[in-house]
Formats: structure tokens, C-alpha cells, sequence
């Protein structure tokens, strides 16, 4: 009997125990679920360019949908900062806090990507797989260029957008990279470029 008595009072413990986690939780869940809605509102901001949930239908625009999070949080810590410069994003991300960037970064690496309507020429497809490999393109972007931490995901990505980074890179118009994109891209020709842009707008 007496046994019984304290298995149940152990049990009695242990459910106040877990009720008390449960409570103590609720603040950091409350707090987590508004910043989940303020990264939300904020990125609206950014969809009427990028396309809703991130996935952008113009070339204009990078597709950020399924970008890694810390990718996205440099880029925009660069534009605040002048070390990556364009007249649309520059001023967009001059008021954000390291907080706003680290959130809008989160909520779009959340995203998932969409494939565009892209349609990629074969041959210019396999040129561009071929060059790929032949500047070690995975051994930065991945298989598959699914990117990793600050490397981007560039598979999928707008062609014309590929197209402009690539030759912005090799122009040097583009230097936020530590100079490993600039090394890499120095000796396309326009020719490589576009098989190189194919190739990757064509992956998944």
C-alpha cells in the first residue's frame, strides 16, 4: 500500500513538473510565434519585387525562396553597409536592423523554391554542366548548386539574373565575394556565360 502511495505522489511530481515547463515555455513560444509574424509583414515589403513567398517571375529579381539564411543575411548586411551596391535594394535595406535582417533572411530560407518557365537550350545546358565542372563550381555551390551557409543556392535562379551576376563578377562590378567569384569568373567569355547560366536555370 505504501508503495502505491508513493508511486503515485512520484507521478503526482512529475505531472506538476511537466505543467510548470509547459507555462514556463509559453512566453518564449508567444515571443517566437510575433517574431514569425513581423518577419512576415516585413518580407511583404520585399514580395512585390521577389515574388510571392520569395519566388521571383522577372529576371530583374533574384529569387530568394529556399536561399540559405546566412547567404541572405550577408547580402543584406552588404547592402546596408555600401559593399554590394544596386539603386532598388541599397535604400531598402539602409533602415533594417541586424534583427530585421537576421528575421527576413530566416523567413525566406524557409520558403520553398518554385521551378520558373525557363526554357533552357540543350546543348547550351550541357556546355554549361561541362564548364561547371571544369571551374569547380560544387566545390563551393554543392552538387547541384544547393549552396551552403554563405555560399548561395544558385540552382533554379532567374537566367537573365545569372546572367548579369556572372558578368558583373568578371567585370568586377561585383566584389562582396572575398574575391573568389571574381578569380573564377575572370576568364568567361560571354559565350561561357550564357551555357553557364542555362545550365544552372535549368537545375532544381
Amino acid at each position: 500500500m505504501k508503495t502505491r502511495a508513493i508511486r503515485v505522489r512520484i507521478w503526482l511530481v512529475y505531472a506538476l513538473w511537466i505543467v510548470v515547463c509547459l507555462l514556463l515555455s509559453l512566453p518564449s513560444l508567444s515571443r517566437a510565434a510575433d517574431a514569425a509574424a513581423a518577419a512576415a509583414a516585413k518580407a511583404a515589403i520585399c514580395t512585390s519585387c521577389h515574388g510571392l513567398g520569395g519566388n521571383s517571375t522577372t529576371g530583374e529579381y533574384p529569387s530568394l525562396a529556399g536561399q540559405t539564411s546566412r547567404y541572405l543575411y550577408l547580402q543584406l548586411r552588404d547592402f546596408k553597409a555600401g559593399r554590394r551596391s544596386d539603386p532598388r535594394m541599397s535604400p531598402m535595406a539602409l533602415n533594417l536592423t541586424p534583427e530585421d535582417m537576421h528575421a527576413l533572411a530566416d523567413y525566406f530560407a524557409a520558403q520553398k523554391p518554385i521551378a520558373t518557365d525557363f526554357k533552357a537550350d540543350p546543348i547550351k545546358v550541357e556546355a554549361g554542366r561541362k564548364k561547371s565542372e571544369e571551374i569547380l563550381c560544387t566545390m563551393c555551390h554543392l552538387g547541384g548548386s544547393s549552396g551552403q551557409n554563405e555560399i548561395p543556392r544558385v540552382a533554379g535562379q532567374q537566367y537573365p539574373y545569372i546572367v548579369k551576376q556572372l558578368q558583373d563578377f568578371r567585370d568586377r562590378k561585383r566584389t562582396n565575394d572575398a574575391g573568389n567569384m571574381t578569380s573564377v569568373s575572370k576568364n568567361l567569355t560571354d559565350a561561357d556565360i550564357e551555357n553557364l547560366a542555362n545550365y544552372i536555370a535549368n537545375l532544381q
